[in-house]
């Protein structure tokens, strides 16, 4: 492959990511609580910096291949989105950024949401794909007097989650989860917060990224046509 090639590649890969992640930012523009993702990208001598530090000792192959741009990891925009009311008593907005709602996912383990679209089912308080909301206790909340009481809301940095299937979060290994006693300073009943999607700068990020793309893939394209016409004149030469 062309030296020329190797970055053009890099980046029509990362181009291509970038148009998957703003694509699904763009899509949940609707959803309760959803929070807008971001990527990073660095060169190739920021892993090799980090690999050393690390106490590893990798070899560098050349210098273009250092200099291919590759992703460096994704972030999550903690900014609370727009609260709207709603009037639905079952309908509950978070004050602060880093506060979550406690749900029972389909295998028996806690994920956490911003989302508080909530209803009743079969005598118990249940997300919008009908999973439990919890108590303090890890419990579901059966739907009686003074239930509302019972919705546990823990406090937890962003940086010690990643996201999951529906809108939801786990939390990696070492999360620090504060559990709040009390909710009646967390949440705002009849209430949803939505997402923090800008819709217009996201579809503006979206046409930049297919532009990208389109542009490393043109020069990949060119550099392939000149590497034909070159090896056509070197064969007409040699004959």
């Amino acid at each position: 492959m062309n030296q020329g090639t190797y970055p053009l590649a890099a980046a029509m890969v990362n181009q291509l990511n970038r148009v998957d992640m703003i694509s699904n930012n763009l899509a949940n523009a609707n959803t309760v609580g959803f929070k807008q993702e971001g990527m990073t990208e660095g060169s190739f001598n920021n892993y090799l910096n980090k690999a050393q530090k690390a106490g590893f000792n990798p070899t560098k192959i050349n210098t273009i291949t250092n200099t291919i741009p590759k992703l460096d990891g994704k972030y999550i925009n903690e900014e609370v989105g727009p609260v709207v009311e709603t009037g639905n008593e079952l309908d509950f907005a978070l004050k602060s950024p880093n506060t979550f709602f406690k749900v029972m996912n389909e295998n028996g383990q806690v994920e956490y949401t911003r989302d508080g679209s909530f209803k009743k089912m079969d005598d118990f308080l249940v997300d919008s794909k009908g999973r439990n909301i919890l108590n303090n206790d890890n419990e579901p909340i059966v739907t009686e007097d003074n239930f509302l009481d019972q919705i546990s809301v823990v406090k937890i940095d962003f940086k010690d989650l990643e996201k999951v299937g529906y809108n939801n979060y786990k939390t990696k290994q070492g999360a620090q989860v504060e559990q709040l006693e009390l909710n009646d300073d967390e949440m705002v009943q009849g209430a949803l917060e939505k997402s923090n999607i800008n819709t217009v700068s996201t579809m503006v990020s979206l046409i930049d990224a297919q532009r990208r793309f389109q542009q490393t893939q043109k020069g990949i394209t060119t550099i392939d046509e000149l590497n034909s016409k070159v090896i056509d004149k070197i064969g007409n030469n040699i004959q």
